[in-house]
Formats: structure tokens, C-alpha cells, sequence
């Protein structure tokens, strides 16, 4: 690439980090105000909140960068008409080839990196997602069992805690378990921990007391217990076997999905889905070649691209409508599935066309240099 090539890169990839640093943060904001329930109303710690926004960045990096590489080539190669740098390039013997050049090594440096966020990165956080949430879901010493509120984990149970301290530390324990309609039960404990075990998740009450009242002879029975592990009745979701959804599956598991009830079931979606991973990454090139073409093809106008722009955006929504489209009924009949890939190289090979093909003409009085 020669130095004026360099320089077109240098410009084009500094605009396409900053527009996914600053698309990336907006989105993730966005997106973490439904973990600050957590935080606010669940009384999980705050490292929870940047732990769950970070393994949502490699999906969210996925989604804008085609968007991010498409602004930062528009904007770099507007910027370099309206300026005539175009025109004196064009001038100096740069071919519109050589001109491409750098908006093309962009557009494959970014296709690389999608396949690595879409065949790695975002199956594996997005699954590593998942399996966070069943954990916090299922803590309930430190998501259900709040400080200070009378909390109600499951029908007929009421747990009030007085605080919170330490390690998952409970202190100041009131519970009342009438699941058992016929003989409530109330424990009154100085400390106790929440833990879970292959059964469930228990309370462990240390040094407390126990009131049975059987109702039938109106006796109460009072003892006294060191330790006592009261049992939720609520079986820990992540001993369950679960089953895998797509976004949280590698490429080999999608485009050969297994023999479960419901692989089988999902069988088509989820070859749809392992196409749809292969063909995604093609559009941050068809993104950056529409632009380019918008920028390159035609001659200089002194009244502005106001229209170049407009129609390159109108392009790349036709075609983000037009793959999602396909993406959603393939997901009903494999036979679509040749189109997923013909559509974006399709685009590719008629950008590339018009790029090479136009034909610019040069101004006879063009001036390079002054006095």
C-alpha cells in the first residue's frame, strides 16, 4: 500500500474504533439497565453489574461493527471529496482501484475479526451469559433474601432478615413456614447462611429456636438448636440439564445438530442459524464497498453529496431488510438457503463492478499548486 494509501487507512480505521467505542457504550448502557435490578432491588454487588455488561460485548461489537466500518468509510471518503483530496489523487495517477484499496483492507481486517465474534467469541459469552444468570437466579441468599423486608422465596415461607454481613452472612433471622397448613413452624435464629446443595437451596440456621403449634390440640413445642438447615423446596435450576439455544451454540452444533427431543424438534432453525453465522460477517464488507461506491463512483460535484449519502444508506437498509428477511424464512425452508449467501456476494461483486468501471472525468484546468 503506498503512503497515501496508508494515510486513507490510517483515517478509516481510527473512525471505525471510535464509532464502535462509542456505539458499543451507548448500547451497553442501554442494555445494562435490565441487570440494575440486580444491583438496585436484588442486593447482588455492583461487580455483578460490569461482570454481566462485559460478556455482553462481544455480541453487541458483532451487531455494530458492519454499521461502525459503513460510517467510518462514508464519512472518511466524503470528507476526502469535499476537500478535493479525491481530485488530486485522481490527478497524481491513483487508479480507483488504488483509491478502494484502503476501504477494501478495512472491510476484510473487520470480516475477520466478525467471524471471530460470531464462530467464537459470542457463543461463548453469550453461553457463559446464561449459565451467570441461572447462578444468580438461584442465589437466593443474596438475590431473594433481602435485609430488612419481609421475604417471600416461595409460597408459605416468609424469611425476614435483619442484615447482611460478611461473606453471605445472615444475621438476625425470623422465618415462618406454614407450607404445612395443620403445623406452622417459626424459627427465630441469630445468624445463619444461605447454601446450595444437588437437592435445593437450604437456609443453615445457627442458634436459634423453633415454635411448632400443632392446631389440631393447640400444643406449642418450643426447643432450642445449635444448627438447623431449613430446606426452600425450590430445586437448583443449574443441576438441571439444559438445553442449548442457538446463539449460545458453535457453528459445529448448529449445522449438525444432535439427537435430542429438541435439536430435533429446532432442527431447521438451527441450520438456518449456522448459515446465517457464516453470511453475517460478509455484510461489513458489502457495507464498506456500498460506501465507497457512493464516495468513488461519478465525478465532483461542488454542490455537495447530499444525495450520494442518502442513497447509500437507503442501499445498506435494503439489504439489512432484505437478510433478515431471507434469515427468517429460511428458518421455515432450507431451500432459501443458497440465497443467504448470494445476496451479500452478489452485492460485493456489483460494488467492486461499478468502482472499477467508472469512468471519472478529470477537470482540464485543474491547478495542483499556487502563485
Amino acid at each position: 500500500m503506498t503512503s497515501i494509501g496508508s494515510y486513507i487507512f490510517r483515517q478509516l480505521a481510527l473512525a471505525t474504533l471510535f464509532v464502535v467505542a462509542v456505539l458499543t457504550l451507548l448500547v451497553s448502557l442501554f442494555g445494562s439497565l435490565r441487570l440494575i435490578d440486580f444491583i438496585v432491588n436484588r442486593g447482588l454487588p455492583i461487580s455483578v453489574l460490569f461482570e454481566m455488561s462485559a460478556l455482553n460485548l462481544p455480541k453487541f461489537i458483532a451487531i455494530l461493527l458492519p454499521i461502525a466500518v459503513f460510517a467510518a468509510v462514508l464519512v472518511v471518503y466524503n470528507k476526502l471529496r469535499n476537500d478535493s483530496e479525491l481530485v488530486v489523487m485522481r490527478a497524481a495517477g491513483m487508479s480507483q482501484g488504488a483509491l478502494a484499496r484502503p476501504g477494501l483492507t478495512l472491510g476484510i481486517f473487520a470480516v475477520l475479526i466478525g467471524y471471530a465474534l460470531q464462530l467464537y467469541l459470542v457463543p461463548a459469552t453469550t453461553h457463559t451469559f446464561r449459565l451467570k444468570q441461572i447462578d444468580y437466579r438461584n442465589s437466593y441468599g443474596s438475590v431473594l433474601l433481602q435485609e430488612q423486608r419481609f421475604n417471600t422465596p416461595i409460597n408459605g415461607l416468609t424469611i425476614y432478615i435483619r442484615e447482611r454481613s460478611g461473606e453471605g452472612e445472615l444475621r438476625g433471622i425470623f422465618a415462618h413456614d406454614s407450607r404445612t397448613p395443620d403445623r406452622p413452624v417459626t424459627y427465630i435464629a441469630e445468624r445463619g447462611t444461605a447454601v446450595q446443595s444437588p437437592e435445593g437451596t437450604r437456609v443453615v440456621l445457627f442458634n436459634g429456636s423453633q415454635q411448632d403449634v400443632d392446631r389440631a390440640s393447640g400444643r406449642l413445642t418450643v426447643f432450642n438448636f445449635d444448627q438447623y438447615s431449613l430446606d426452600l423446596n425450590i430445586f437448583n435450576e443449574s443441576a438441571q440439564p439444559r438445553w442449548r439455544e442457538p446463539e449460545e451454540r458453535y457453528l459445529g452444533s448448529l449445522l449438525r445438530p444432535g439427537d435430542s427431543a429438541h435439536d430435533v424438534y429446532y432442527n431447521t432453525q438451527l441450520i438456518a442459524e449456522g448459515h446465517h453465522r457464516l453470511t453475517s460477517p460478509l455484510y461489513i464488507l458489502v457495507f464498506a464497498i456500498v460506501a465507497m461506491a457512493a464516495m468513488l463512483a461519478g465525478n465532483f460535484s461542488r454542490r455537495g453529496n447530499t444525495t450520494r449519502l442518502l442513497v447509500a444508506i437507503a442501499i445498506i437498509f435494503a439489504l439489512q431488510v432484505a437478510s433478515i428477511g431471507l434469515f427468517n424464512i429460511s428458518r421455515r425452508s432450507l431451500a432459501l438457503i443458497p440465497f443467504l449467501y448470494a445476496l451479500p456476494i452478489g452485492a460485493i461483486f456489483i460494488g467492486l463492478t461499478m468502482i472499477v468501471r467508472s469512468r471519472i472525468r478529470r477537470p482540464s484546468n485543474l491547478v495542483l499548486s499556487e502563485g
